[in-house]
């Protein structure tokens, strides 16, 4: 059975991981005939959100705490993800992905990666095992792969910001995924487009199965 490592970002789209992305991927791994271990940074996330209102809250929350909500307390810190002990990564989306893992979110070309995510990441790229990012979770790529072609589906800013910091950004539908095959990468905008889970749901589905198929 293939084992495939996800890396969570804290919990709700606006400050961690975006639940219907992570529950998506959990169940399409499963679907698939594989099995999954949720790893988080142990840290404090970026800010926190109220999901409600929208607006940003005083409570001072943790990223492995939050995460473990989603994983239903089975997470580990991202400090105990052994590479060789795994065939693939996912990095579901969510706005955590750009202010938990990265900032990109909030200095978009002048972003910088968390240490441990970027040492996580890289394991498997270095290890030429196939990775799969979701939504906004590319942003990640260009500090792990030289040039990778990937895709956070048709936003000009967004492109033009991974672009600029080194990737080549591919133009692509909800539905589908973008693969580059050079370095077994997968990756689909999900909620950058989604409008509906469904939505979400079909591009989630194809790439969870091309990462296992390349895996």
């Amino acid at each position: 059975m293939k084992k495939v490592a996800v890396i969570l970002a804290g919990c709700g789209v606006y400050d961690g991981s975006e639940i219907n992305e992570a529950v998506l991927t959990l169940l399409h791994i499963a679907k698939n005939g594989a099995s999954y271990q949720c790893f988080a940074p142990d840290i404090a996330q970026h800010h926190t959100i109220n999901h409600l209102t929208g607006e940003e809250t005083t409570d001072n929350r943790n990223v492995l705490v939050e995460a473990a909500r989603i994983a239903r307390g089975e997470v580990k810190a991202i400090t105990e993800l052994d590479v060789t002990q795994f065939d693939a990564l996912i990095v579901p989306g969510g706005f955590g992905a750009a202010k938990n893992l990265s900032d990109f979110a909030i200095k978009g070309p002048q972003a910088s990666i968390n240490a441990d995510v970027l040492h996580a990441c890289k394991a498997f790229a270095n290890t030429n095992k196939a990775a799969g990012y979701m939504c906004i979770a590319p942003n990640l790529i260009p500090f792990i792969y030289q040039q990778a072609h990937l895709t956070i589906g048709n936003d000009s800013d967004t492109a033009n910001a991974l672009n600029t910091l080194g990737a080549q950004h591919v133009t692509c539908t909800v539905d589908d995924i973008v693969v580059d095959q050079q370095y077994k990468l997968v990756t689909t905008p999900a909620y950058m487009l989604a409008q509906s889970i469904l939505d979400a749901d079909a591009g989630i589905a194809k790439l969870v199965s091309e990462v296992l198929a390349l895996s």
